[in-house]
């Protein structure tokens, strides 16, 4: 290396030297032209000329290797002097764990530390990270590292030698800085948003008298709650909050499990009256404004979950907490009201109207279908329902349906679908709010004009681009809202019998029989439809399971184990494009054993395992199911999980299960 600097600097002189050689030999040539007689001279000179040329370049080529030479050796002993002296603890080491060589500040930094262990485990992490990246060029080790109380960031070069790689390692101990980026991190501004769910129907059973404390009481637990954590609280509305806190607080406040959900109910009211409270967090936005935004966002699926629980929005994601209670039914019908009339308008104003449930749909999905189909027909506007796949739940129904003249067009299958669908047609979606879930979702990028008719809790995977939406958690099936909003038309709707019967039989199903998530409104929407004048026998018919079928639900109540005295788990291992199915009357079956509180039936459905889930509610089975993937209602859920064999599943259910219990206790 030095040889070919001073060579390249040697011929630099040596070029400029001979075009002075030529110049004077050009300018001799010439006065020899002029006079002969200076011919000799002229040679003699020149000869001189080259010998000292000759001698002066040999002696310069000395002198800058000379130079070169204490220039070099002043660099080395400068970059020894530097390595031996350096600011930051430097070590060279084979990743055998072999130490070549360490600074004093190396010495001094970790005096009090078993640095050599901690040593020998980087460098076996350094040697597996080479060896698993041998196709890389990039010779450098970074990686960070916590040594004592501080953090390091590992900076440094390897080379191969032998069997070994030797590592050049510098340790820059980063702790201000990540305690400083930490701090920044903590100090960020989290808005929260606070929600009293039932405050109306609270003060109107209530009197006038007592309306006054129980706000006192409410704002002062409330209040209360935010000083612990040094939280900013504002009454933006008569039954809402808005609540502005730091980021330090935020993993005390969910390790706690947000204490304010149970807290408040534990106020002394009258009449044996419960408050409940919805919550909403955000951290995300580059703004107060737009982190305001996003809790409003987590606030509406806090709401459509049926309340008493806190929803954080942080790094992307949402996180649940509380709501465990059952969804208190709400005594105002002006919102079915409303949407009855909204939904009309968008009808009339529609080319065309597409209804779709969910995938493998269900008497239901169906049933709510057409409903609203006969709504958009008696609007005289072009509607169809999308029915793509149909499994054992509803062959007896399809099977009455297909014998109705005018239904035998109107059901479309995926293909029939997207060739009618248009920028101008309304799609509306019942009993699923999933985008996953439902039946085509191609269908969702076709149309801007979208309607959400569902009862499930909301979950993080639901149509944001909705212009109408009717999601009630309160409700017992999707059939007993639309029939509200038929209730409600301003023109007299007039079902056929299959309608009504179908109607019926969605809310017969989700109910099982009228005995689990039931009120007041599930009864009226009945009667409604009784004064059409439906079948019950034949309505009971389209539930009769076949020998076969029938005989499978006794093989897996046959097989089930119970796992926390009460909890009754069976597992459905036949290859069966009908699994959900049979899982989920399976499920039912086992809660009409006694003790059984709740049960999961596991099932393969394709390259998936399905999850039924049951409860009798005193196990909320949504949250259950909710930790896998699935959702649904505190008594009703399911969930679908990929990857994994229906062993591994179970495993993991009752690690699910167990975690469940552990947040009770706690």
């Amino acid at each position: 290396m030095k040889n070919n600097n001073s060579k390249k600097i040697f011929e630099g002189l040596i070029s400029r030297t001979k075009i002075y050689l030529v110049l004077i030999a050009i300018l001799l040539a010439v006065i020899c032209i002029l006079d002969l007689r200076y011919f000799t001279p002229s040679v003699v000179l020149y000869i001189l000329i080259l010998a000292y040329t000759y001698w002066s370049n040999q002696k310069r080529r000395i002198e800058l290797s000379d130079h070169l030479q204490d220039l070099t050796f002043n660099i080395d002993k400068l970059a020894k002097n530097t390595m031996v002296n350096s600011p930051f603890p430097l070590v060279i080491a084979e990743t055998n764990g072999n130490m070549i060589w360490k600074s004093n500040k190396f010495t001094q930094e970790f005096a009090n530390i078993d640095i050599n262990n901690i040593l020998g485990d980087l460098l076996k992490q350094i040697k597996l990270e080479i060896e698993n990246n041998e196709e890389s060029t990039e010779q450098s080790i970074h990686k960070e590292l916590e040594i004592g109380n501080k953090i390091y960031e590992i900076l440094g070069r390897y080379t191969k030698s032998k069997e070994e790689y030797i590592c050049t390692i510098y340790f820059i101990d980063e702790t201000k800085c990540v305690e400083l980026e930490k701090e920044y991190h903590n100090s960020q501004i989290c808005v929260g948003l606070i929600m009293i769910d039932n405050f109306e129907e609270v003060n109107q059973r209530i009197s006038d008298e007592d309306k006054p404390l129980l706000t006192a009481q409410i704002e002062k637990t409330i209040y209360d709650w935010a000083s612990e954590f040094q939280g900013l609280v504002v009454k933006a509305e008569r039954d809402t909050f808005v609540c502005i806190f730091e980021q330090r607080y935020l993993a005390e406040l969910e390790e706690k499990k947000f204490n304010i959900l149970d807290t408040i109910k534990e106020l002394e009211l009258s009449d044996k009256i419960q408050i409940t409270l919805s919550i909403s967090v955000s951290t995300e936005g580059q703004s107060n404004y737009e982190k305001y935004k996003s809790a409003q966002a987590g606030l509406d699926i806090a709401l459509g979950r049926g309340g008493d629980q806190t929803v954080v929005r942080e790094n992307g994601k949402y996180q649940f907490f509380g709501g465990r209670t059952q969804e208190l039914e709400k005594r105002t019908k002006v919102k079915a009201r409303i949407v009855s009339h909204a939904l009309q308008e968008l009808m009339q104003e529609a080319k065309n109207v597409m209804i779709m449930g969910h995938t493998n749909g269900d008497i239901d999905s169906m049933g709510a279908s057409m409903g609203l189909y006969r709504l958009a027909k008696s609007l005289n506007v072009e509607a169809y329902i999308v029915n793509n796949s149909t499994g054992i739940s509803l062959e007896n129904f399809m099977e009455a349906a297909k014998e109705e003249k005018e239904y035998q067009e109107v059901i479309i299958n995926k293909a029939e679908a997207l060739s009618k669908i248009s920028a101008e047609t309304l799609l509306i979606i019942v009993d699923t709010h999933k985008r996953s879930y439902v039946e085509v979702p191609e269908l969702l990028e076709e149309t801007g004009k979208i309607a959400i008719i569902d009862h499930h809790r909301k979950s993080p995977d639901f149509i944001e681009e909705a212009i109408l939406t009717f999601h009630e958690v309160y409700a017992s099936s999707a059939c007993e809202l639309v029939t509200e909003i038929l209730e409600y038309a301003p023109k007299e709707i007039e079902l056929t019998t299959i309608e009504a019967e179908a109607l019926y039989a969605g809310i017969m199903m989700d109910t099982k029989n009228f005995t689990f998530k039931t009120g007041v409104r599930t009864f009226e929407a009945a009667a409604y439809l009784r004064k059409c004048g439906i079948d019950i026998i034949r309505v009971k018919k389209w539930f009769q399971s076949d020998l076969k079928t029938y005989t499978k639900i006794s093989k897996i109540i046959d097989n089930a184990e119970i796992i926390n005295d009460t909890i009754g788990i069976s597992i459905y291992d036949e290859n069966d494009k009908d699994a959900n199915v049979i899982c989920a009357k399976a499920a039912d079956e086992l809660l009409t054993i006694s003790d059984i509180t709740a049960s999961f039936v596991i099932g393969k459905l394709g390259d998936k395992v399905c999850i039924s889930g049951r409860s009798i509610g005193d196990i909320n089975v949504q949250i259950i199911l909710e930790k896998l993937g699935g959702g649904g209602h505190i008594t009703l859920a399911g969930a679908q999980v990929e990857g994994l064999s229906i062993g591994e599943v179970k495993n993991l259910l009752i690690e699910k299960i167990n975690e469940y219990f552990e947040e009770q206790q706690n």
